[in-house]
């Protein structure tokens, strides 16, 4: 839709739309509803809000607190934020307060801070259903499909031939046996509608192009295909410490082949760009202004255009390797930023620290000694409420679950506070666990493992792709801790298909060619089969010999391997929990790969842990379970997450709807006669039964194969394989399939009784789908006409919302969320987390291991100020009274005058120019935070004088104070005898308190 209102456009560049066959098929909005969706705003003009507003709405955008993801919009007074619908990212309006346009704002979806300017920003409808009035036209049934609403909406739609008028038509080859395929695609829904008794429904006809209309419009279509064979994506740079130099790296060898380099951008970035690689080069950038002339140049030129680009390109062809300015900004995904605290929100369950869970009402102002302070309204049990100030956010916590699901805490008894008491008490011996196993580790030296430098190379160039950013810096990392002389316990937390194997193999090559033995293993035989195949290739001709042991290897050759692990005749073995046999021996064993992690239980792990004294781990998962995912959280477990997706990659998309008979057999026909495989998943072996016999009939002309947990295992493996390689089109199969298994025409996926699985064994399981090239798509079906209760419904929807690539941790935190993390030291699943939340739960692990550490916690660093007056973010400032709440949250859990800086610069980025009463709150944390540094546990101020309260401070600090600023000292409080009317004037005095305590 937004393509074709630019396409509307009057332009005099030429112009080129790529589109599918499924969009052409497909009828659209009429040429004025295309047309006319569009608002455009110009840095300087007038803003007409309430035609701004009407448009959002009528074509919709749904307001909310924060604008994060395609369609949404917050709305404040000086201020909107809006993620346009066709745009790659959010767009923040800023405005006068005569309502012009001051800046318009490119800005980070997830940091929500600035990245870049625009002149003028044009965008439009967030939706194809454009309603002609916000008020007049009732809206659409939620059971009505978009083709019935755009059906109702515009009587007399019209096709993607009528906008494109008579541009030229290229199809790609094979295109008219694509149309012929949709379009029995069509026929057979339509039909399946008629059989399966859904007369009612409109007919998908209407909607679509039939045969004899696309006849007419596609024909003198050229057909020819586009040449991408001598092209290509930038190579990843991330192996290099400064992704700047290795773009100065690649420019120069470039430039030193001969190649033309054009560097492209606007401002800074790009002429900074450009001048290191002049200085880099000995070559003179030339300006260019089309990319005419960057063909006409001559070869081992340096250029520059002025022309925005998201990333670079190179076209061997051409002779030309382009660099966009935005190439050298990528970045390696932080653990810490992915890990951390999730906000909170209105109507979230939390946790306070003294008065138990309950659940965050609202944001209130309210009056404290005549000075307007926030405060947060928590409600508990039997509709008791309590007010919290804001000084004591810092101790609202996230309790991680629905309002429904929770039993809330009772006011003003002591349950909650033995509770507390004992929970914090197990913590500590948790923390003591924690700290025996790093000072074992610490104490216990292990093997160092370098590969010789020349054998390590060959191997590594032997993998076919670019590595991503992340797993750069992941391997890097592994490579580190192999060569640290402690051992390695290393997380790598990835999506399935985000390269995680690649780094178990750089791992065990490097202890291998290092003469190490590396174990590799994985949770089910088929796993187990498919990483042999994939180690034993990679490693063939290296010297390396790889062997495999399972329950599928037959006795004697079990016996041999065995025999050959003890003489050291095997460096790498893949192998399943076979391995871990008290028979099994060692000649040599430096390392232990363990492949989705979180289907292991802790018997185990401890069992894993057991097979040498002091092993290297690196342990792999897309989705870790909460006690690993905890564990990492606190620091126990060193993480590397893998979030790049790897290229032409495109997300599973996934929907939830109830069983429909018609609806299956169209996803499995249309599968089907794409050329792919789908898979049918259910939660009991007893449903297959049923479920083959619902298949039998509503797709007779499929080749259905069976495999369930209680066929031989030989004849699972063959079902499994023999699917993979092609033998048959659906695979009725309970989740064994979910792990690993790699079947490259597998796009469509139906899951029944979906509700039945956990989180993590829904999200592998679409994982299957959607690995080769074409779009992988997953239906989570429920049981027809039976209602899901909310907190199943919320939870499968966690899988709908987060169907991205990458989403895998995403779901895994949810789940934390859900189900809480369990004792980590233990087996408990659901334990001490199910009481107090994670947040909670985290900071007091945290903060046992740092005391055992004899390492201070960053958030006692803080000294209490007692003033007339407070700080605050006013409700006209931040409307939103979640962003508001977590906004002072930040700011009270920050540690350092650095922490406090970066807010100041996003407060200004995100909400405009401080009022006063922020500036006052930024200025009083940061006295907070530098007297606290100092030793400083309270300062206060009164009509006649001010104290200060030492908690621990050097004897010559505190002489140095009595004789500067004549202090009187009684036990731990010296006394200041000062008038400070004003609160500025106090403040002041107590900022050259902190000066000269830092000079004394």
């Amino acid at each position: 839709m937004d393509a074709l209102r630019i396409w509307a456009r009057p332009s005099d560049t030429p112009r080129l739309l790529l589109t599918s066959i499924d969009a052409t098929l497909q009828r659209i909005p009429p040429a004025g509803v295309i047309a006319d969706g569009q608002i455009e705003l110009v840095v300087g003009h007038p803003f007409d809000r309430e035609a701004f507003l009407n448009f959002v709405r009528r074509s919709g955008y749904v307001e909310e607190g924060v604008a994060d993801d395609p369609g949404e919009l917050a709305v404040r007074d000086g201020m909107i934020d809006i993620y346009p619908a066709g745009a790659p990212g959010p767009m923040r309006i800023v405005l006068s307060e005569d309502d012009h346009v001051t800046e318009l704002r490119g800005f980070d979806r997830v940091s929500q801070r600035t990245e870049s300017y625009l002149e003028r920003l044009s965008f439009g409808p967030a939706s194809e259903a454009i309603l002609a009035d916000v008020i007049a036209v009732a809206p659409a049934p939620k059971s009505e499909t978009m083709e019935r609403q755009l059906s109702r909406l515009y009587p007399d739609m019209v096709t993607v031939f009528d906008i494109l008028g008579n541009a030229a038509l290229t199809a790609a080859p094979g295109a008219a046996d694509r149309v012929a395929r949709n379009l029995e695609i069509i026929d057979d829904a339509r039909q399946s509608r008629t059989d399966f008794g859904k007369t009612g429904t409109a007919s998908p006809c209407s909607f679509y192009l039939d045969s004899e209309e696309w006849e007419q419009r596609f024909t003198g279509v050229q057909t020819s295909a586009l040449d991408l064979e001598q092209g290509g994506d930038l190579p990843s740079g991330a192996s290099d410490a400064d992704p700047r130099k290795a773009l100065v790296k690649f420019a120069q060898e470039r430039l030193g082949d001969g190649m033309k380099v054009l560097i492209s951008g606007h401002g800074k970035a790009s002429e900074a760009l450009c001048r290191r690689v002049a200085k880099a080069t000995g070559v003179s950038p030339r300006s260019v202004d089309s990319w005419t002339q960057v063909m006409d140049a001559e070869s081992g030129a340096l250029l520059k255009l002025a022309c925005a680009l998201d990333h670079g390109f190179l076209d061997v062809a051409q002779n030309v390797a382009v660099i966009a300015a935005g190439d050298e900004h990528r970045h390696v995904s932080s653990a810490t930023s992915f890990l951390g605290e999730p906000d909170l929100r209105i109507g979230d369950v939390v946790v306070h620290e003294d008065h138990g869970i309950g659940i965050l009402k609202d944001l209130e102002s309210i009056a404290v000694a005549g000075v307007a302070r926030d405060a947060a309204r928590l409600e508990y049990r039997e509709g008791a409420s309590v007010l919290v100030p804001m000084e004591e956010f810092g101790k609202l916590w996230r309790y991680g679950s629905e309002p429904e699901a929770v039993s809330l805490d009772r006011l003003h008894t002591d349950a909650w506070q033995k509770k507390h008491e004992k929970i914090v008490a197990d913590i500590k011996s948790t923390a003591r666990h924690f700290s025996t196993i790093a000072k074992h580790r610490q104490a216990s030296p292990a093997e160092t493992f370098i590969p010789p430098r020349a054998e390590f190379s060959a191997f590594t160039r032997r993998f076919p792709f670019a590595e991503t950013p992340d797993q750069a810096e992941a391997i890097k990392a592994t490579l580190s801790d192999l060569a640290s002389g402690h051992a390695m316990n290393r997380l790598v937390c990835g999506d399935v298909g985000f390269g995680k194997t690649e780094i178990a193999l750089r791992a065990a090559a490097a202890v291998a060619l290092a003469g190490g033995q590396v174990v590799v293993i994985a949770p089910t035989t088929v796993l187990t089969r498919q990483h042999f195949a994939t180690f034993k290739r990679r490693f063939e001709g290296t010297g390396i010999s790889v062997g495999m042991l399972s329950r599928l290897v037959k006795p004697s050759e079990a016996k041999q391997v065995k025999a050959a692990l003890a003489e050291g005749e095997i460096d790498v073995i893949v192998a399943t929990h076979a391995i871990l046999a008290k028979d099994v021996r060692f000649a040599h064993l430096g390392l232990l790969i363990v492949d989705e992690e979180h289907r292991f239980g802790l018997k185990d792990k401890r069992a894993m842990s057991a097979l040498a004294p002091t092993l290297h781990t690196l342990a792999m998962s897309a989705t870790p379970i909460p006690r690993t995912l905890q564990s990492a959280m606190v620091g126990v477990q060193e993480v590397s997450l893998l979030t790049t997706p790897p290229a032409r990659r495109r997300p599973v998309r996934t929907s939830l709807a109830a069983f429909d008979n018609a609806s299956m057999r169209t996803g499995l026909m249309r599968e089907y006669r794409r050329g792919g495989q789908s898979f049918v998943v259910v939660p009991r072996i007893e449903d297959i039964e049923a479920v083959e016999a619902i298949l039998r009939k509503i797709v007779p002309e499929l080749l259905v194969k069976v495999a369930h947990g209680k066929m031989p295992a030989a004849t699972i493996d063959e079902a499994i394989v023999g699917f993979a390689d092609g033998d048959g089109d659906v695979l009725l199969a309970t989740n064994i399939i979910e792990n690993g298994l790699d079947v490259p025409r597998a796009n469509t996926m139906f899951i029944w009784n979906a509700e039945r699985f956990g989180l993590a064994q829904l999200h592998q399981l679409r994982g299957r789908v959607g690995r080769g090239g074409a779009q992988g798509m997953t239906t989570l079906l429920t049981e027809e006409g039976v209602e899901l209760p909310e907190e199943t419904r919320l939870r499968l929807l966690t899988l709908v919302e987060n169907d991205r690539l990458g989403a895998g941790l995403a779901i895994s935190l949810r789940d934390l969320d859900l189900r809480g993390g369990g004792d980590i030291a233990g087996e408990d699943q659901a334990g001490h987390m199910k009481v107090i939340g994670i947040g909670l739960y985290q900071k007091l692990l945290a903060r046992a291991v740092a005391k055992l550490g004899k390492r201070l916690s960053a958030n006692r660093k803080r000294a209490i100020l007692h003033l007339d007056v407070a700080g605050t973010i006013p409700a006209d400032y931040v409307p939103d009274p979640a962003v508001r709440l977590n906004l002072y949250a930040r700011l009270l859990r920050a540690s350092s005058q650095r922490d406090v800086n970066d807010l100041e610069e996003e407060f200004e980025d995100r909400f405009g120019e401080l009022p006063q009463e922020t500036l006052l709150l930024l200025r009083t944390t940061r006295l907070q935070l530098a007297a606290g540094h100092l030793g400083i546990a309270k300062l206060e101020a009164g009509p006649k004088a001010i104290a200060m309260t030492i908690a621990k401070m050097p004897a010559r600090v505190i002489s140095a104070l009595t004789k500067k600023i004549a202090a009187i000292r009684r036990e731990d409080r010296l006394i200041f005898e000062t008038v400070a009317q004003t609160c500025d004037e106090q403040l002041k005095f107590f900022e050259r308190l902190i000066l000269a305590a830092r000079r004394p």
